[in-house]
């Protein structure tokens, strides 16, 4: 599930912990882990020592190389064709587009995992203004007590899991066509390409 939270370039580790609680935390309580690039706001001590206090891990990518954390990478591209799509120009106010764009992101089915981000989440998607012109179907929405819930959560994170599973196959047969494998025997040299 993604969150879009407006902050500006100025903005220090601190004012950014409190946006991340008041906009994430609260939601979703606190992360085991946080992928984050290596802008000096997370790499300071107040930022390290404040998640390692609370027992998260803090994760950076690669320098110069922001494609090692693809899914972040992937929301940042749709985050910036929709905010092209919904300013048409207007630049001033793209920060009050933000909470109808995430809904919007959340509330889609997502290609890999079959499945919209808020449903994989909340096992079921949030009603639109579109949904309430017809009465919904009540059963749908609601689910039995407890164990059943559990089950049924259980089931879309499997189905998730082999939607993702099946699309990454998918990657890998269409990134390797028309090239062949190599096969690399004990105490063969390599040439190594390291930035």
């Amino acid at each position: 599930m993604a969150h879009f939270i407006p902050c500006h370039k100025v903005d220090d580790a601190s004012n950014i912990a409190k946006l991340f609680f008041r906009d994430v935390v609260k939601i979703h309580g606190l992360p085991r882990t946080i992928v984050s690039d290596r802008d000096t706001k997370f790499l300071i001590h107040f930022w390290r020592v404040l998640w390692s206090r609370l027992g998260t891990k803090l994760l950076f990518s690669t320098t110069f190389h922001p494609q090692t954390d693809g899914q972040t990478e992937v929301v940042n591209r749709s985050l910036s064709t929709m905010l092209r799509a919904v300013l048409k120009g207007n630049h001033k106010s793209w920060d009050e587009y933000f909470p109808h764009i995430e809904f919007a992101y959340n509330r889609v089915v997502h290609k890999t995992t079959n499945i919209s981000p808020f449903e994989a989440v909340y096992g079921f998607n949030p009603l639109t203004p579109s949904d309430l012109i017809p009465l919904p179907n009540v059963e749908h929405f609601i689910h039995k007590e407890g164990a059943s819930r559990v089950e049924f959560v259980k089931k879309i994170h499997e189905t998730i899991k082999a939607h993702i599973q099946l699309q990454n196959e998918k990657y890998a047969q269409q990134g390797s066509k028309g090239k062949k494998p190599m096969i690399f025997e004990e105490s063969d040299w390599v040439w190594l390409h390291l930035r």
